[in-house]
C-alpha cells in the first residue's frame, strides 16, 4: 500500500498545524507529510513539527491541493476570509474543488460556529483526526 499523502494547511502561528503534525508522525501512519502556511511563522512551526516538506501562501495551498490523498487543518481553511483573513478566496476554492478528502477539525473560532459539535479540546480532535486517517489508510 502507498503512503497517504497528506496536506496540512494552517495559519497565524501554525499551533493546529503543528500538533496534527506531530500527532501524526506519533502515530507512525505510513504517510507523507506536506505542510502550506498561510504565513512564514505557521510554515516554520510545521517543518519544526517534522513534516516531510512545506511552503507558503496562495499559490502553494492551489498546487500541494491538487495533489494530496488528503487535506486536514481547522474548517476554516475551506472558508474565505477565515483566520483573521488569512485564508484567501482562491485557498478556500483550492481546497473545496481538490479531489482530496477533507478532514477538517470544527474548531470554533473567527465567527465560523460548527453547530452540534461540543467544544472539543484541541488534543482530543487532534486524536480523532488520527485515528480517521488511519481508518482512511486501511490501518484500523
Amino acid at each position: 500500500m502507498k503512503p497517504l499523502r497528506i496536506l496540512i494547511i494552517d495559519g497565524q502561528g501554525g499551533g493546529i498545524g503543528r500538533q496534527l503534525v506531530e500527532a501524526i508522525r506519533d502515530s507512525a501512519l505510513p504517510c507523507h507529510i506536506t505542510v502550506v502556511g498561510t504565513n512564514t511563522t505557521a510554515t516554520a512551526a510545521m517543518l519544526k513539527a517534522g513534516a516531510h516538506q512545506g511552503a507558503t501562501g496562495e499559490n502553494a495551498v492551489a498546487v500541494c491541493a491538487r495533489n494530496a490523498d488528503v487535506i486536514t487543518g481547522p474548517i476554516g481553511i475551506a472558508i474565505a476570509d477565515s483566520l483573521l483573513g488569512e485564508i484567501t478566496p482562491p485557498m478556500a476554492l483550492a481546497v473545496g474543488q481538490s479531489a482530496a478528502r477533507k478532514l477538517l477539525l470544527p474548531v470554533n473560532h473567527c465567527s465560523n460556529i460548527i453547530v452540534g459539535v461540543g467544544d472539543l479540546s484541541l488534543r482530543t480532535l487532534t486524536a480523532e483526526a488520527v485515528r480517521m486517517l488511519k481508518e482512511m489508510a486501511g490501518e484500523a
